[in-house]
């Protein structure tokens, strides 16, 4: 396994964003996936709750497998 951790910088080597360079937010260990500040923005709908009364559709990042990743010092 890669030797990453929390605000490591990285460049993605595959997919949409690949040449896109970001910083490690979150890690899932077992999944073996990563979340990237401002990498691979989904846009989710959400229903109407407490918090957000109108609901709406909402941008958030969505993980990227390790292995489509590369450490940047």
């Amino acid at each position: 396994m890669k030797k990453i951790k929390r605000e490591d910088k990285v460049l993605v080597l595959s997919g949409n964003y690949k040449g896109t360079e970001g910083i490690i937010e979150k890690i899932f260990w077992k999944k073996k996936r990563v979340i990237i500040r401002g990498v691979n923005i989904i846009k989710k709908h959400v229903k109407p709750t407490p918090k957000k009364p109108k609901g709406g559709i909402i941008e958030k990042e969505a993980p990227i497998h390790i292995s489509n990743l590369k450490k940047i010092k």
